[in-house]
This record gives structure tokens, C-alpha cells and sequence, in this order.
């Protein structure tokens, strides 16, 4: 999954993609790379952001959905928390919506996801993005996050929304202390056991930081990929990234590995 901000304020790229046809250019660029999927964002999640209006959301996306959809038949998701907004982006042309509250934020997200029959990544998040980062504590955040999201999905699912088209998000860096971000990717395999397909979003994120040295968001492709190439060896189905064609690569030898290690086991095991 290629991420594409339109927004002036977005922690890594904020800025460079905000005027459509750059952002086109932009989600262009991925898909040739080798992006399955496009996730357009039109507000800021980064820490201590400011929520924006439905209005500017859907000013800053809805050119960029349609400009992407008339060039190329990839797969488009809204990164939103608004119904308004996911309504407007389906009508559009997207077919997935990536939700950080897990519908919590808007009640009208799940008719809009179930009605259109759309995919929907539910995703874990302490408080909102202005306080999420302020003070985050769980006595158990695996076993917190895994409760949250069984919860959400069985909301979804109740409220017509099909259970195929539901993906679950664990919200690295969503308030969550580096040990909370490290505890959820070494618990990958515990999440799949929820059932749902997982989405990974580490990329370039500020816990990387923390564990490699001061760098900004640009320079922290390298450890990215380190937890990319994790994130698959465990079993993450959607890998949310700024950079496609490094983690392309890089996941291309992760599975190789994977693919030769199992033919391995099963011809030992054949001729045993």
C-alpha cells in the first residue's frame, strides 16, 4: 500500500503533494513501482495534529481519487474517519477505506462501509491524534489492542459490514511507546489470530528514530525495510509504505526465503 498525503502538515512528506496533479503524479509513480493499492490522505494523523473539516478533506482528495482512477485501475483506499468523507471518495472511485478511530469517530462510517460494499482496515488508536501521544500507557497492549479490535470487528460485522472485506490495523505509533510498537511486531502472529487480514504501517515512523538515532522522516528508509522485512516474515498481509519499489525488493528476498524454506521442510519431510 503506497501512501499519498495531500496534506500541507503530514509528518513525513507534508507538503510536496498537495497540489493535485503533483499527488497523481505521485500515486502514478507507486503503482508503477509496484503498489497494489493507493491510500490517499486528506488530514494529518501525526501526533498532536488538528482535525480538519469534511469540506477541505474532500477538496484535497476527490480531484486526486478521480485524476488516479482515470489513469490507471489500481486499487484506491480514503484515509479517513469521516462518512462524508468515504462516501464521497467510493462515489469517487475508491474501494477501500482505511479508518484510524475503527469507526468510532463518525456512527455513520458503518452504514457508508456496509451499504457500499467497500473493503475497511479498522485500526487501533489511544485517544485521537492531538492526544495520543500524550502519556500512553496499557498494562497489557497486546492483549489491549487485540480485545479493541476483536470488539471492533464484531461491530462491523453486526452492522451489515462483510467480514472478507474487514482488515485490522494494530496503529503503530497511534499512542504507543517505542516498547508498546515493538511488543505489537513481535506479536504480528497473535494478531492473525483474530481472523482478519493485518495491515502493517511502520514506515518512517518517529519509533524508528528512537532505535537507530536522530533522523529525520526522509532518512529513515533503512530501518523501515528492517521492519518491513519483519512484518512479513510474520505474516502482515498489507504493508503500508512511503517508499514501494526499496520495500518491494526488500520483501521479494523475504519471500523467497520463506517459499524455499518451506519446499525445504516438505521434501525433508517426504523423505523421511
Amino acid at each position: 500500500m503506497g501512501v499519498v498525503n495531500t496534506t500541507p502538515d503530514s509528518f513525513s512528506d507534508g507538503g510536496l503533494y498537495k497540489e493535485p496533479p503533483r499527488a497523481i503524479d505521485r500515486a502514478m509513480q507507486l503503482a508503477i513501482q509496484g503498489a497494489d493499492i493507493i491510500d490517499i490522505g486528506a488530514e494529518s494523523s501525526r501526533p498532536g495534529a488538528d482535525p480538519v473539516s469534511a469540506e477541505e478533506e474532500m477538496k484535497r482528495a476527490i480531484p486526486v481519487i478521480m485524476g488516479v482512477k482515470e489513469k490507471a485501475p489500481i486499487k484506491i483506499s480514503i484515509d479517513t474517519y469521516k462518512s462524508e468523507v468515504a462516501e464521497r471518495a467510493i462515489e469517487a472511485g475508491a474501494s477501500m477505506v482505511n479508518d484510524i478511530s475503527a469507526m468510532t469517530a463518525d456512527p455513520q462510517m458503518v452504514k457508508v462501509v456496509a451499504d457500499s460494499g467497500v473493503d475497511v482496515i479498522l485500526m487501533h488508536m489511544l485517544g485521537t491524534p492531538r492526544t495520543m501521544q500524550v502519556d500512553p500507557c496499557y498494562d497489557d497492549v497486546l492483549d489491549e489492542v487485540c480485545e479493541y479490535l476483536s470488539e471492533r470487528t464484531k461491530y462491523a460485522i453486526e452492522n451489515g459490514v462483510d467480514k472478507e472485506k474487514i482488515y485490522v490495523d494494530p496503529g503503530i505509533g497511534f499512542g504507543k511507546r517505542l516498547v508498546d510498537n515493538l511488543t505489537l511486531l513481535a506479536g504480528i502472529k497473535e494478531i492473525k489470530k483474530l481472523g482478519f487480514p493485518v495491515v502493517i504501517g511502520t514506515s518512517r515512523k518517529s519509533f524508528i528514530e528512537k532505535i537507530i538515532g536522530k533522523k529525520p522522516p526522509s532518512e529513515r528508509l533503512l530501518g523501515s525495510l528492517g521492519s518491513f522485512a519483519w512484518a512479513a516474515i510474520e505474516g502482515a498481509d498489507i504493508l503500508r509504505v512511503h517508499n514501494i519499489s526499496e520495500t518491494y525488493e526488500t520483501i521479494a528476498v523475504v519471500e523467497a526465503i520463506k517459499e524455499h524454506s518451506t519446499l525445504e521442510r516438505e521434501v525433508n519431510r517426504d523423505s523421511i
